[in-house]
């Protein structure tokens, strides 16, 4: 179990399984499911079983970026009624499971209540399974976002130091603390030139959370700006498989590390 505060959080008298992470921004462009397929394979050379989950219904890219190809996907599954356990595909080389999301899909940009029970209803029963689940989110606070992060255990906002990921990652964190106050909300600094530059960019978040919304999110680390990670994005490769030394994969094994010793 990683060591990271949580709390038993309840929904509608039901409790979200504290192991249910949702990986989210502001907008789009920080790097979020980079972030989400390197932090799954850093995770599972912990020896930790790791579901990672594309949650971003439209625009999907989990697969792309792992160069995989889904015959059933979330999608087949909240529409059909399909047990989410089988359309899990295997990915043996990262040491973690995927599922896959179906970009274009706007059938789900408009998720139906009975949709999202079904959806946390069948995550409660992987999370007895899986060590970690990680759900990588659309860009964005939309109401379908909001649904969706009523099953989470813990969130990770993913912010660069651009003004505008700055600004809706407030936007996001206001949002959802207001719906879920208990919500854990951890914020991982991407793309930082060095890690003193990512601290100022924390405290900035930090200083506005804590004067307009009375509440402090967690750091949970900062990867510095590294030119291999768009290397590997265009090779269908995980950092950690094709550049493992990398500055950026070496910053998020460390927050692995720190995490579960």
């Amino acid at each position: 179990m990683l060591k990271m505060g949580l709390k038993n959080l309840r929904l509608d008298q039901q409790e979200a399984p504290e192991n249910i992470y949702f990986i989210a921004s502001g907008k789009g462009g920080v790097g979020k499911t980079w972030f989400s397929i390197t932090f799954s394979q850093a995770l599972g050379q912990q020896d930790k079983k790791i579901l990672l989950c594309d949650g971003d219904l439209g625009l999907a890219n989990i697969d792309i970026q792992l160069g995989l190809t889904a015959e059933k996907d979330l999608t087949s599954s909240l529409m059909n009624y399909i047990e989410l356990k089988d359309v899990i595909i295997p990915y043996p080389q990262g040491g973690f499971d995927v599922i896959a999301g179906r970009s274009g899909s706007g059938t789900l940009a408009t998720l139906p209540p009975q949709s999202l029970i079904y959806l946390r209803e069948q995550l409660k029963k992987l999370s007895s399974v899986y060590d970690i689940i990680l759900v990588d989110l659309g860009a964005g606070v939309g109401t379908t976002i909001q649904n969706l992060m009523q099953i989470a255990g813990q969130c990770i906002v993913v912010i660069t130091d651009e003004p505008t990921s700055l600004m809706d990652a407030y936007a996001f964190i206001k949002v959802m603390h207001g719906r879920r106050q208990v919500l854990p909300m951890n914020i991982i600094i991407n793309q930082a030139e060095t890690l003193e530059a990512g601290k100022r960019t924390y405290e900035i978040i930090q200083q506005v959370c804590e004067k307009f919304l009375n509440m402090t999110p967690h750091l949970l680390g900062i990867i510095r700006r590294d030119p291999y990670v768009r290397d590997t994005i265009c090779a269908q490769t995980p950092i950690l498989t094709r550049y493992p030394t990398a500055p950026a994969a070496e910053d998020v094994k460390g927050i692995v590390q720190m995490i579960t010793s």
